[in-house]
């Protein structure tokens, strides 16, 4: 049975109960009794007789257009709860880590996208500590980051093991020429590059400064895994990443050397959403993918990738 207010914003253009009550299939006494009831709560006349019928009143024509978009915002609310139910349609906000977004988007996600095409994205490109929050904050469905997570806040749907951390350096910088796992020390004469603080990589490399009471020489901070790459294929100094880039980026002038630190073999890639978070279908859809085709797209961390080790 349709609501007073919902019986009435349909009705007052009929001259006659009974013809609204036809188009909106009730029955005509259901009309007087939704404008009486209307007109109690309201204290206001909205009806009016003129010839054999009656019209609105102007009140009845202001309360007709107010919930007129009541009913337009109530149905609004009502396709969008439909759309989230349905897998095949609907918006998922998904986090990338700067290094995420060259290791996994082309062509895992952009597989996913071929797939479901009305499904749509927005893709957030930051640091792991910004998308945490937006993940906290329900800005942001879906993580997919690099890091440790002891953030109660978190639900880890796939956790892994990622590659270590190495010195990238070019082939003919100093360091090539030592023979053996290099500490921060033997780093702290020469220049580097390193992402900003807040990604995790960058996390990575202060805790291990902190354990070795070194402290590294950074004459470029970045958000860009690319520079720290062209940087150090420049011969400018060394970049403590994972080696993985060397292949993507097509640099084969780099060497990547191992680490003493065991910080820098505790690196991981977690999905991660908010702890309790109900998602939509879509977003399900996408974290199911995720959860199967990460691990498939992540090399195990003793795998080597075509470069000088």
């Amino acid at each position: 049975m349709p609501s007073a207010c919902s019986i009435f914003c349909r009705s007052p253009c009929r001259a006659r109960c009974a013809g609204a009550a036809e188009t909106l299939g009730v029955d005509p006494s259901s009309i007087s009794r939704a404008v009486s009831q209307l007109e109690e709560e309201t204290g206001l006349c909205l009806m009016e007789r003129k010839g054999r019928g009656v019209v609105p009143s102007e009140a009845g024509k202001i309360l007709a257009r107010y919930a007129r978009r009541q009913l337009d915002i109530l149905e609004d609310f009502h396709e969008e709860v439909r759309q989230s139910r349905n897998a095949d349609r609907g918006h998922v906000d998904l986090a990338l880590g700067e290094g995420m977004l060259d290791l996994f988007f082309y062509p895992m996600i952009t597989n996913y996208m071929r797939e479901h095409e009305n499904i749509t994205l927005s893709l957030a490109v930051s640091s792991v500590d910004r998308h945490v929050i937006d993940i906290v904050e329900d800005k942001v469905d879906i993580g997919l980051l690099y890091g440790e997570f002891h953030d109660v806040r978190l639900r880890h749907h796939v956790s892994l093991p990622a590659l270590p951390i190495q010195a990238i350096v070019h082939r003919s910088h100093p360091l090539a020429r030592i023979e053996r796992p290099l500490m921060l020390a033997d780093l702290a004469a020469y220049n580097s590059a390193t992402l900003h603080e807040g990604f995790g990589l960058r996390q990575y490399v202060r805790a291990a400064e902190i354990s070795e009471q070194a402290q590294l020489r950074h004459t470029l901070s970045t958000s860009s895994f690319r520079a720290l790459f062209q940087f150090a294929n420049a011969g400018l100094g060394y970049v403590l990443c994972t080696r993985a880039f060397i292949t993507w980026f097509n640099m084969p002038e780099l060497v990547a050397l191992p680490m003493n630190n065991p910080i820098f073999n505790q690196c991981g890639i977690a999905v991660v959403t908010r702890a309790g978070r109900h998602l939509s279908a879509a977003a399900k859809s996408l974290l199911e993918y995720l959860v199967k085709h990460v691990p498939q797209n992540t090399p195990p961390p003793g795998q080597t990738v075509g470069v000088a080790q």
